[in-house]
């Protein structure tokens, strides 16, 4: 796909990641494509009975903030102390005025 990975962090319950990806790549084939390699990985290394949820969040940033969410996401494990994953992921909808129904967004 010939993206570029800025960088890739997390947590227990959730992988945070800013890529650079070409336009005529769908969120879902992306998506899809880092699943596949990182479960194949994953279970290589450590875990036979790793998986992805089955859901996940996609949202586009603008050149001019790479930075910040670049810091952002360096800093997770400091930040989730604060607030948790499934707090910080819903005032994002709301504060973005996203539509959601919670019993779609965790499984």
């Amino acid at each position: 796909m010939n993206g570029t990975a800025l960088i890739v962090n997390g947590t227990a319950d959730h992988v945070p990641m800013l890529v650079r990806v070409r336009p005529v790549h769908s969120s879902a084939a992306v998506v899809r494509v880092v699943k596949t390699n990182s479960s194949r990985w994953v279970r290589e290394k450590w875990s036979r009975e790793f998986a992805w949820q089955t859901g996940y969040g996609v949202f586009s940033v603008s050149e001019s903030n790479v930075a910040a969410v670049t810091k952002y996401i360096a800093g997770q494990e400091e930040h989730h102390r604060k607030h948790s994953f499934r707090e910080e992921f819903v005032a994002f909808l709301k504060k973005n005025q996203l539509e959601y129904d919670e019993k779609y967004i965790w499984d």
